[in-house]
C-alpha cells in the first residue's frame, strides 16, 4: 500500500487543476490583443456596456447614449451614431504604446484615449481624466 497517494497529495493535485484552470479562463481586462480585433474583417459595431468617471464610479447611462455606436473600419475610418446624429472621422491605433486617436472630420484637433483592453468583444477607452468607457461588441 505505500503507492497509493494520501488524501494530502489528492486535495493538493484537486487544488492545483482548479488554480490552473481558473488562470487559463481568467479576465480578459487589461489584454490590449491585435489591431484587427477593433475592427473585425472589414468593420466592427461596438455599443456601450458601462461607463466608469474618474473616480471610478459607474455612470448612469440616458436611454440616447444607450443607443449610440461606434463603427470603426479596416481603412481607418470611423463613424459614431446617436439620436442627435453622426459622426465620422479617421482614428490611429498605435498597438505598442496602447493608444488610439480620432479625428473627426473637418476637426482641426483630435482625441486621445488609452485603450485598456482591447479583445474581440471588449473594448475600454480611458480618457486622459481618467473616465472609461467600456464598450461590447454588438
Amino acid at each position: 500500500m505505500k503507492n497509493m497517494p494520501s488524501p494530502f497529495r489528492y486535495v493538493a493535485s484537486l487544488l492545483m487543476l482548479l488554480v490552473l484552470f481558473t488562470s487559463a479562463c481568467g479576465s480578459k481586462e487589461g489584454k490590449v490583443e491585435g489591431v484587427n480585433m477593433l475592427y473585425g474583417a472589414q468593420s466592427k459595431v461596438w455599443k456601450t456596456d458601462k461607463e466608469l468617471s474618474s473616480t471610478g464610479d459607474k455612470v448612469k447611462q440616458t436611454d440616447a447614449q444607450e443607443d449610440e455606436r461606434i463603427t470603426f473600419f479596416a481603412n481607418g475610418q470611423y463613424n459614431m451614431t446617436a439620436a442627435a446624429g453622426a459622426v465620422n472621422g479617421k482614428y490611429t491605433f498605435d498597438q505598442a504604446g496602447k493608444k488610439i486617436t480620432m479625428t473627426p472630420d473637418g476637426a482641426a484637433q483630435s482625441n486621445s484615449f488609452d485603450v485598456v483592453t482591447l479583445t474581440d468583444d471588449k473594448l475600454t477607452l480611458k480618457s486622459p481624466e481618467g473616465a472609461e468607457l467600456r464598450l461590447e461588441k454588438e
